[in-house]
């Protein structure tokens, strides 16, 4: 029977590749930082990770590894509700919440689980929900696993957003729940929090926010986009995830009201059904939130870092999106994508080409990511290495 099975999805192969969308995988031979050792040996200086904080292998975090996997070992082989909980865990679940200004957080092995695992919880038939149309893939995953009636507004319109809630009132829903992205991790742009609030309070709906590219960096202090947009207290979920600023390992979290998380802690099908959260993985988060309280050197190297590269490349002839550290370079066709990025990690740079299905057909481009690992001249580097190939394949003059 797999025979045929095999040859079709052969097929399928062939044509993804023809196609100029394969993704390929290239292995790191050390740690994640601003320079990575690849495959042989050689190091680059690497633009394409979530390590917006350059936390992943800082040594304190490392020590709290280490440190927790000694006190608590490496494993708990439970989910939470039967032997998984530790002091660990209800520890960094009170730190989360009081860093981000909500009054309890869950813990969850991903933020994709914490999306999963969120609507069919609150929304019924009775509900509905009004989704951002770039919203994450895991936001629109488990909006599918709920009854609510759904709605979809334009990106970051919060005039459509409202002539959608206006809809789903009219049509006797019972619970409203906006659902956006609080930076949309393709494009690099910020969702219009402020606005989207007072359209929820107008209609009295509820605000979720997905703050995965934001939390740990994004405002003054890194309470990610609640504080860049001056709405903290505003929202009334927020879900993100340990795996990219906050150490960059795995795990994600929901932060709400108290009655909110026991639910989920009672419901949630992932936070029921998937072992708990490593030790090593709590200890080394919560050591990043010690790291972000003591001091915001981190978070202004990052904003300064972020801005040096945005306008530099914009002066190299690139068009690019957005305004946080993550750097969308247009490029729009495939084919073209990928060969620069090839290119440029023959120049020592280290960036991946992105399209379809990670984002719309013709809309290929190279994703960079600013850190604070990074320095002035690496990002110098990068910007050059960008026009050389740039030039090279005709992209800028």
């Amino acid at each position: 029977m797999y025979g045929t099975v095999g040859d079709e999805l052969r097929k399928e192969l062939d044509a993804i590749r023809e196609a100029g969308l394969a993704k390929e995988e290239r292995i790191l031979a050390g740690p994640q930082g601003a320079r990575v050792r690849v495959q042989g040996g050689r190091e680059v200086l690497n633009f394409c990770a979530n390590n917006y904080l350059g936390l992943s292998s800082h040594p304190r975090v490392v020590a709290a590894a280490k440190k927790a996997l000694d006190e608590f070992g490496y494993g708990l082989s439970s989910v939470r509700f039967i032997c998984g909980t530790q002091a660990l865990h209800k520890d960094l679940e009170q730190a989360l919440a009081s860093f981000l200004g909500h009054e309890d957080a869950i813990l969850y092995s991903s933020c994709w689980d914490a999306n999963g695992g969120l609507f069919e919880i609150l929304l019924g038939e009775k509900d509905a929900v009004v989704s951002d149309a770039l919203n994450h893939a895991s936001i629109i995953d488990g909006i599918r696993l709920c009854k609510a009636a759904r709605f979809r507004y334009q990106s970051a319109d919060p005039a459509d957003c409202e002539a959608k809630v206006k809809e789903a009132r009219a049509g006797g829903a019972r619970r409203v729940l906006i659902a956006t992205d609080g930076v949309y991790s393709m494009d690099g742009n910020v969702a219009p929090l402020a606005e989207v609030c007072a359209v929820a309070e107008r209609h009295e709906a509820m605000v979720m926010v997905d703050d995965s590219h934001a939390t740990g960096f994004l405002g003054a202090t890194g309470r990610g986009t609640p504080e860049h947009c001056g709405v903290q207290g505003r929202i009334d979920i927020l879900t993100s995830t340990l795996g990219k600023a906050l150490g960059g390992a795995s795990g994600g979290f929901t932060a709400s009201r108290k009655e909110l998380i026991e639910l989920l802690r009672n419901r949630s099908r992932p936070y029921l059904f998937s072992n708990t959260i490593p030790p090593p993985i709590a200890g080394a988060a919560r050591e990043c939130l010690r790291l972000l309280s003591e001091t915001g050197d981190l978070v202004a190297k990052l904003k300064a870092n972020t801005a040096r590269f945005r306008e530099k490349i914009a002066a190299a002839g690139f068009q690019v999106k957005g305004v946080t550290p993550i750097v969308p370079i247009m490029l729009y066709e495939e084919r073209l994508a990928h060969a620069l990025a090839k290119d440029l990690l023959a120049e020592g740079i280290y960036v991946i080409g992105f399209s379809y299905p990670v984002v719309p057909k013709g809309q290929a481009r190279i994703r960079v990511q600013i850190s604070a690992a990074h320095e002035p001249d690496q990002i110098d580097r990068a910007v050059a290495a960008f026009a050389k190939v740039g030039r090279a394949h005709g992209v800028v003059k």
